[in-house]
């Protein structure tokens, strides 16, 4: 989605009408997602954008190691998952309940799950984007149907692993 800006526009702004319509392209696209973003060129060095996540989507145990991420709820709950490289559970967040914002280390294994119809998250972290590799995603959930790595992420505990 590209946000609407007149060319003397200076602001960056996401309205609430922006975060309903792109909430709206996510329940209907194949992934259940949609993202917006601030920056203007998939090459910026710092990369800035919404994503609605639709609760039937998740974002699979990946690591991006060259970059630290920062992820804040705009609407909806999130449950953010750390693993180590054994795809044990290390640390567990859930956005827009006990947490506000998370930063996620470079190289650290993680998976988000959208709670919420409608649920948008923000997501800061550095570029030029570039698609994960697939030694950046996490072998130990690649034997489970998205159904199933759905559900064992909303009910995952520190110190299970991920089968």
């Amino acid at each position: 989605m590209q946000l609407p800006r007149t060319p003397s526009s200076v602001l960056k702004a996401i309205t609430n009408n922006d975060l309903t319509a792109l909430s709206g392209q996510a329940q209907v696209s194949a992934r259940r997602r949609a993202n917006a973003n601030l920056h203007a060129e998939l090459s910026d060095p710092i990369q800035r954008l919404a994503i609605a996540m639709e609760p039937d989507t998740l974002i699979p145990p990946h690591r991006h190691p060259q970059t630290w991420e920062v992820l804040t709820s705009l609407r909806g709950r999130f449950t953010v998952l750390m693993c180590d490289d054994t795809g044990t559970v290390i640390e567990r967040a859930v956005m827009g309940e006990g947490a506000s914002v998370v930063e996620i280390p470079a190289g650290g294994w993680r998976a988000v799950l959208s709670h919420d119809t409608g649920g948008v998250i923000f997501e800061v972290k550095h570029g030029p984007y570039g698609p994960i590799g697939h030694e950046d995603v996490a072998t130990c959930s690649m034997g489970r149907s998205a159904d199933a790595r759905r559900s064992w992420c909303t009910v995952a505990q520190l110190g299970q692993r991920i089968a």
